[in-house]
């Protein structure tokens, strides 16, 4: 057999790259078609790479903790006699990658041409703690910006890091001092008073005792650390908080369960009845599914949901389930359970922790009663269902108001107060509460 040259695939729209974390073969191992052959990270989610044909893993192109952008080879595999890939040159150009042709097994020819911008100039660090893809450093390199100009331009990006977006907004102000807006009112009509300066802030000191233990964060802590203190930094939070009255639901699930299970093979839970009302109300509310963009506003068309989920290590993940409003109530429960599952068994694809348009997550699983969830960027609200109690609360009837004991929740809704004002924010949360109060108790399983 010809080589086949085992390219790092396309994980989704806004990924560009992975790190090696593992490669599970060595060089000279026999592997099978589709078997998975190195572990790759992204900012997005951990995944495995599987092998697109049977052979021998001839070479590694790459090492354990290499950063590999999407397209770039990281393996060959082919026979223990076959050690050559045919190549055949294009045009005399410095700037183009040659057209390598091998077979993927069934004796298809496989042909591919990349046009690669020289980006030498700029290391891949450069001593700094950035990443700069190679789009970034090729625009910089084009521009005539160099790599200590570079470090001064201001990153919206995961972890600070510069975009494409960055460094185009940057370049009418090339080899300018960047000042912001208020520092240029200073500068330009009044002098800055000692006493007007801003503050300067300071990392906390941490102290140690003699007995403390230091542990380092993970790769996901840390992205999740980041991303975190990113979404406080862009969102004005602010909480609105329902209680619920959701007896009605809870009955149905206790006394049709079973039946439920029985019949579609899938287990009901209270995360795919929640989603249900969630999803109505955005449709009942299509401003609460947005995003922002600068002073623009993105009105998403499709409602994909995404939906909190704790993994073993303790940290969080949030599969998302794509046209929501398209699913019926078992469609949503298959869709959350085959999720869940395969979150906590590190199996999840990267394009599905991504394009979610609204979040739940659910606290209440920790026996927790409310909660002030913070918001998943770019989305712009998040809400947290709480623990359900049984608890005595007024039943208005036509004969008068009693006394019982119902099941009671709480929601909690926290929004981007840049776009969503409190009216829409408190009138979003209560129209799931009324969805979930309204509840069928004839409801068909």
């Amino acid at each position: 057999m010809a080589q086949v040259e085992v390219l790092l695939p396309k994980m989704g729209e806004s990924v560009a790259e992975a790190t090696i974390i593992k490669w599970l073969k060595n060089e000279g191992d026999r592997i099978e078609a589709d078997e998975p052959i190195i572990e790759i990270a992204t900012d997005k989610v951990d995944s495995e790479v599987p092998a697109p044909a049977a052979g021998i893993l001839l070479k590694k192109s790459c090492k354990e903790g290499d950063v590999v952008q999407v397209g770039q080879i990281i393996a060959v595999i082919g026979d223990e006699n076959n050690n050559q890939t045919t190549t055949q040159p294009i045009a005399n150009n410095p700037n183009t990658e040659t057209i390598k042709v091998s077979t993927n097994g069934n004796g298809t020819t496989i042909a591919a041409k990349t046009e690669l911008i020289s980006t030498a100039d700029f290391p891949k660090n450069g001593g700094s703690s950035r990443f700069y893809s190679p789009l970034v450093k090729s625009i910089a390199k084009t521009e005539g910006i160099s790599f200590e100009e570079l470090e001064t331009i201001t990153g919206t990006g995961l972890g600070g890091r510069v975009t494409k977006k960055d460094i185009l907004a940057y370049l009418p102000h090339k080899g300018k001092t960047q000042t912001t807006p208020i520092q240029q009112i200073h500068t330009e009509k009044t002098p800055v008073s000692q006493e007007s300066k801003p503050a300067v802030t300071h990392k906390p000191t941490v102290w140690i005792g003699a007995n403390d233990e230091i542990i380092e964060m993970d790769r996901m802590r840390k992205l999740i650390a980041e991303h975190m203190v990113m979404s406080k930094q862009t969102s004005p939070h602010v909480t609105s908080y329902v209680e619920v009255d959701v007896t009605n639901m809870v009955l149905w699930r206790e006394k049709n369960k079973k039946t439920f299970e029985a019949k579609h093979k899938e287990k009901i839970t209270f995360t795919p009845l929640i989603i249900e009302a969630i999803v109505k109300a955005i449709k009942d509310f299509p401003m609460i599914n947005i995003s922002v963009d600068g002073d623009k506003i993105i009105k998403r068309k499709e409602i994909n949901i995404g939906m909190a989920t704790a993994l073993p290590s303790g940290n969080l993940i949030v599969p998302v389930i794509k046209n929501a409003d398209r699913l019926n109530l078992l469609g949503l429960t298959q869709a959350v359970n085959d999720l869940a599952n395969r979150a906590r068994n590190n199996q999840l694809k990267p394009e599905e922790i991504q394009g979610g348009t609204y979040t739940l997550t659910n606290v209440g699983t920790f026996g927790n009663v409310m909660g002030t969830p913070i918001i998943n960027q770019p989305q712009v609200a998040i809400m947290a269902a709480g623990a359900i109690r049984k608890k005595p609360a007024v039943i208005e009837t036509p004969l008068g108001d009693t006394i019982g004991i119902r099941h009671l929740m709480f929601l909690s809704h926290a929004y981007d107060h840049r776009v969503v004002d409190g009216a829409l924010g408190g009138s979003f949360v209560r129209k799931v509460a009324d969805y979930l109060e309204q509840f069928d108790l004839n409801r068909e399983v």
